[in-house]
């Protein structure tokens, strides 16, 4: 499976869904089963989930990274999104949008915020000198806003700073959300453990490459974006036992399942990390960690799809997918879910 157009599907405009449902377990959730698919709602998975199961949750937490502003000799307007920071310095690296391009030297006020244009790559993406009279974070929560994904047609309010971090955020670092957490509820997680299941957190932050398309004919071709992970000693331990005991690891989101499979690819073992990972999930694929997924609806052609296709099987994932489409669901980051109870795609 290497021609990246079987990844395509058609998805109405209509379909993608700009604002949350009423509630985060509210939404739909489709069951991925080989036989027929079943069509529950998200509460459901306290009962879907395996009693002995250990549930890991992504726990990065969505920067106010989007800044308007204006340049400070000519008064044109700016528009800047934020990154991440330039390891070893005080920079940051961002894409940017005025009405003329910007260029090294330029210089722009965002509020406090005292901006510098350091350097600006071939790609575009420029290198920037922040300063403020208050710590960073501090400022950009005043004058910054959440970056909601392009795809979201309206400018992000007051519930989005609630319903576009997951209610487990809490390491800062992501300019988008790990989308399948945004459906779990603290009664939701009560729920799980009530009923004996364990959790376990990590962190990847998500960079502006998950919005990315395939950008090549065939996959082998494409160049995965670069994120930054962290697997703690303690989350590593309760992954081991779970191994050990037999008990299923259940991803929460494409992220989970990124981050769990690219620590064995990196180290061959399930071990303590901080680093980086490139790793692109696709079909044929050999699972090692991870063994049920809950994930949100992708969009066409994308490197989530192309997971997702590797842990479903790509017919059982295309049918799942045609089925959402033809029965309404909800896509994209605000959207429904899929549960696949079991790694469909791995070969035995």
């Amino acid at each position: 499976m290497t021609d990246t157009s079987s990844f395509d599907y058609e998805l109405p405009e209509a379909l993608i869904a700009q604002r949350p449902a009423a509630s985060r377990e509210a939404a739909r959730l489709l069951v991925l089963r080989p036989d027929a698919p079943e069509h529950r709602v998200v509460s459901d998975l306290v009962e879907l989930v395996p009693e002995d199961a250990l549930v890991v949750l992504n726990s990065t937490r969505v920067r106010r990274a989007r800044l308007f502003g204006r340049r400070v000799r000519s008064e044109g307007r700016v528009e800047l999104l934020l990154l991440e920071p330039v390891l070893g310095s005080d920079r940051w690296r961002a894409l940017g949008k005025a009405n003329r391009p910007l260029k090294p030297g330029d210089e722009i006020r965002v509020g406090e915020l005292a901006i510098v244009v350091d350097e600006k790559a071939e790609d575009g993406v420029l290198t920037l000198r922040l300063e403020s009279s208050a710590p960073l974070d501090e400022a950009l929560v005043k004058d910054g806003l959440l970056p909601l994904p392009p795809y979201i047609r309206r400018a992000p309010d007051g519930a989005d700073d609630e319903r576009y971090q997951t209610v487990f955020a809490r390491e800062l670092g992501s300019v988008a959300a790990p989308t399948a957490g945004l459906h779990l509820s603290r009664e939701l997680l009560a729920g799980l453990e009530s009923r004996g299941v364990e959790l376990g957190f990590l962190t990847l932050h998500v960079g502006v490459g998950t919005f990315r398309p395939l950008s090549s004919e065939r996959l082998e071709d494409h160049v995965m974006h670069e994120e930054r992970i962290q697997v703690g000693a303690e989350l590593a331990e309760q992954v081991r036992r779970a191994r050990r005991e037999g008990r299923p690891v259940v991803a929460v989101g494409t992220t989970v399942v990124r981050t769990l499979e690219s620590v064995v690819a990196l180290t061959g073992e399930i071990r303590e990390y901080s680093g980086s990972t490139r790793l692109f999930i696709t079909p044929g694929y050999q699972f090692r960690v991870v063994d049920a997924l809950l994930t949100n609806f992708h969009m066409p052609k994308s490197t989530l799809l192309a997971l997702v296709a590797a842990f479903a099987g790509y017919e059982l994932m295309m049918s799942g997918y045609r089925t959402a489409v033809e029965q309404g669901y909800r896509f994209l980051s605000y959207g429904d879910a899929m549960w696949i109870p079991r790694c469909y795609g791995r070969t035995i």
